[in-house]
């Protein structure tokens, strides 16, 4: 078992679908980068079969669908059903596809939930190909410092941060590279905007919309973060 310092994040997206959704729309109207799914799906365009776990509603498959690379969508939500192509519900712990079906495979800010993320991953090589590639992105413990003082998890490491991926992710897989971000990546222009900006990173509406009131606008928030590309190693 982890330590308790090292905690999973709980999952939320059935019990407060409204906390996903904000936090999906903050990120498309104040990132001045995006995220990271365009990135990785042009990375994944040479393989003929990607494994999207944890994908949700869909954000890279529908990327990968238009580059025509055949997808498969796994989530634990029911949301996984409005995924474009074939969508599962299914744990990452005990993926429901025969030993080397895919040649690619995708865990996007989802490992962080996951309280055994070296056995989670040990399951993803064993779905992939020999040479399989794998796409992992996960935040900082340290992200959004300048709201540091509204975040309720702020600081506290959890089972797959950015100050511990490529540790964990070399236990079971050769890393290629690894991309990390540290910069003032997003702009909230208003209160409006710092309020859902706090919805998405889980506070509650009303206590959202009250300490928005009390942070000076516009606000610059610093990223910090990484994506991480790595192989399935060969044997034998």
């Amino acid at each position: 078992m982890p330590s308790p310092a090292n905690d999973a994040v709980p999952l939320d997206y059935e019990t407060d679908p409204g906390r996903f959704a904000a936090n999906v729309l903050s990120t498309a109207r104040f990132s001045s980068c995006g995220d990271v799914h365009p990135e990785i799906a042009r990375r994944l365009d040479g393989c003929s079969l990607v494994l999207d776990i944890g994908g949700g509603t869909g954000a890279l498959s529908r990327l990968l669908t238009r580059r025509r690379v055949a997808t498969v969508v796994a989530d634990l939500s029911s949301h996984v059903s409005r995924a474009p192509g074939f969508a599962v519900r299914a744990d990452v712990a005990g993926l429901p596809f025969h030993g080397g079906t895919f040649d690619g495979a995708a865990a996007l800010w989802m490992l962080h939930h996951v309280p055994e993320p070296v056995e989670a991953l040990a399951e993803v090589s064993r779905v992939l190909t020999p040479g399989g590639l794998l796409a992992v992105s996960t935040s900082s413990r340290w992200n959004d410092p300048e709201l540091a003082w509204a975040l309720p998890r702020w600081g506290r490491p959890s089972s797959f941060d950015a100050e511990i991926a490529e540790t964990l992710l070399g236990k079971v897989f050769e890393v290629e590279s690894v991309r990390t971000w540290d910069a003032r990546l997003v702009t909230l222009p208003d209160h409006a905007a710092v309020a859902l900006f706090l919805r998405g990173r889980g506070l509650p509406e009303p206590s959202a919309r009250r300490l928005a009131r009390t942070v000076e606008v516009p606000l610059s928030l610093t990223k910090r973060g990484l994506v991480a590309w790595a192989r399935k190693r060969y044997r034998g």
